[in-house]
């Protein structure tokens, strides 16, 4: 184990948030959140943290049932400090609409990667392994009702499979020893090149306001 291994499963056992126990209690999840965040603006895991403007944790409600985890900061995220900003923002921001939600209320956004990657590649193995401690913490922080993976990086990532998003989609998987509801999409982005694929889309936003509601299938 390296010493940035031990380092964050120290922080994260100061914080409460550990593999073998549930999320703490709201009384103080406020501080964990913030020194979770304060420690990801920080973190110099891997080459990324070279070329970034800022690091991006993600943004919105932090008692949200679901969570949405992207691939990995853009140009313009990395310039503001939050996931989601670019033309691929706008498109998320109507599929959410279109199921009754928003951004800053039941929803909270992040990406597997939380630094921007040069030219907009997806970000690499080592680089989404030197994040993945930061995104369980959030996982395990938020206890979310259900998780929907956008993108091919993010569906690998969650699923711990290379299976491909063509395979993945269209089905409830789980998330960890806490079995969190699991629903793979296509990005927004690859929706914006390919918009034959909004329909299939639009199938898992209804699988997702279903499992909200309390129906998971």
């Amino acid at each position: 184990m390296t010493e940035l291994d031990v380092r964050r499963k120290r922080l994260l056992y100061e914080m409460g948030v550990t593999v073998w126990r549930s999320p703490p209690s709201s009384a103080g999840t406020g501080q964990a959140w913030a020194r979770l965040e304060r420690e990801v603006t920080r973190c110099e895991a891997c080459e990324l943290h070279q070329g970034r403007t800022q690091a991006v944790p993600g943004s919105g409600d932090r008692q949200a049932r679901l969570l949405i985890v992207g691939e990995a900061p853009g140009k313009t995220e990395d310039a503001r400090g939050e996931p989601f900003v670019g033309r691929s923002g706008q498109l998320l921001d109507a599929m959410l609409a279109a199921i009754g939600l928003d951004r800053t209320h039941d929803v909270f956004i992040t990406n597997v990667a939380k630094c921007h990657p040069p030219g907009d590649r997806d970000p690499r193995r080592g680089e989404v392994q030197a994040c993945q401690g930061w995104l369980e913490a959030q996982i395990r922080l938020l206890a979310p009702v259900c998780i929907l993976a956008v993108g091919k990086v993010s569906a690998e990532t969650l699923t711990g499979t290379r299976d491909g998003l063509g395979t993945l989609r269209g089905q409830w998987m789980a998330w960890g020893e806490a079995t969190i509801p699991l629903r793979v999409t296509y990005h927004p982005a690859y929706l914006l090149r390919y918009p034959g694929e909004k329909a299939a889309a639009w199938e898992d936003l209804l699988a997702v306001k279903r499992a909200l509601q309390g129906a998971v299938a």
